[in-house]
């Protein structure tokens, strides 16, 4: 599952994001979502949201807990 639905992510939820800064190269960086930034129900580049460890990014894919 990608990151552009909002309905798709929740909280506690294993994702991988990709930070501003890392947005040319396409580093992700895997979490937990601790809140979910983005008010509307889709975006073109995926929700914001922020993980448990503090990092703000943008969801690029859904993970499930086996692929930790």
């Amino acid at each position: 599952m990608d990151g552009r639905n909002r309905k798709d992510i929740s909280i506690g939820q294993l994702v991988q994001v990709v930070q501003k800064h890392h947005q040319r190269t396409g580093v992700l960086t895997k979490g937990i979502v601790e809140r979910i930034l983005t008010n509307s129900n889709t975006h073109p580049h995926g929700i914001k949201v922020r993980l448990e460890s503090g990092i703000v990014g943008r969801v690029k894919a859904v993970l499930e807990e086996d692929e930790a």
